[in-house]
């Protein structure tokens, strides 16, 4: 199980530093319905991380077996192909912060109306972000093939899905309990670090996609 987790553990990290979400969860905490809204993006970010895993772990369940010598050409090219994608998007994040190095980086536009969103429109968006987003999408499909390739136990997938899905969620969580402690003493600081987010998310993304990246294509390199 150890290993189950080691594997799945670097992907969740990656999912969890996301700064896009992290702000929508900030703009949502201090927006008028700050509780139900929050905790609405809460459970949807945390139902579209584990639809992903679980599917693509179910998915992983009819790849052929290894093969003689115990390699797994399958398993193995489909980390590549999302190892290369996700170092692609990586170059595609610094050129995007080198053309706004100069000015603010561009945001999406739907943030414009986030602080209008009630429970289930939160709950929708933080399936949009968790399971639709690219950069978490194959996250989640190369941690749910290493589990379904892994060999472990249900009992034991079960727990290091648990454990993946907590570390990925912890960004989101961790101001959400936050303001449901310290109410209206959490807004400064989450409000400087929404705006430091602002800044620099690009840069941020393009570290964490081209590290993932290299991990990622280099788990599928072993493979063969």
């Amino acid at each position: 199980m150890g290993d189950a987790i080691g594997a799945v553990l670097p992907l969740a990290v990656g999912i969890a530093i996301s700064p896009i979400p992290i702000i929508a969860a900030i703009l949502l905490l201090v927006s008028p319905k700050a509780r139900t809204a929050g905790g609405g993006f809460a459970v949807g970010w945390i139902v579209g991380i584990l639809t992903v895993v679980v599917l693509f772990l179910v998915f992983a369940a009819v790849i052929p077996s290894p093969t003689v010598g115990g390699t797994r050409p399958v398993q193995g090219t489909i980390h590549v192909v999302v190892g290369i994608v996700l170092i692609g998007l990586s170059v595609r994040q610094f050129r995007s912060a080198a053309r706004t190095r100069n000015g603010d980086s561009e945001l999406p536009a739907w943030m414009r109306a986030i602080d209008s969103l009630g429970f289930w429109d939160a709950v929708g968006l933080g399936i949009l972000l968790a399971a639709v987003n690219p950069k978490n999408l194959l996250l989640g499909a190369a941690a749910g093939i290493a589990l379904g390739s892994s060999g472990v136990r249900v009992s034991e997938a079960a727990v290091a899905i648990a454990v993946y899905v907590l570390v990925a969620a912890s960004t989101i969580l961790v101001p959400i309990i936050g303001v449901l402690v310290a109410g209206d003493r959490a807004h400064q600081p989450l409000d400087a670090l929404r705006a430091w987010l602002e800044r620099e998310h690009t840069v941020i993304m393009g570290f964490v996609l081209l590290i993932l990246g290299v991990v990622v294509l280099s788990k599928g390199i072993a493979y063969f």
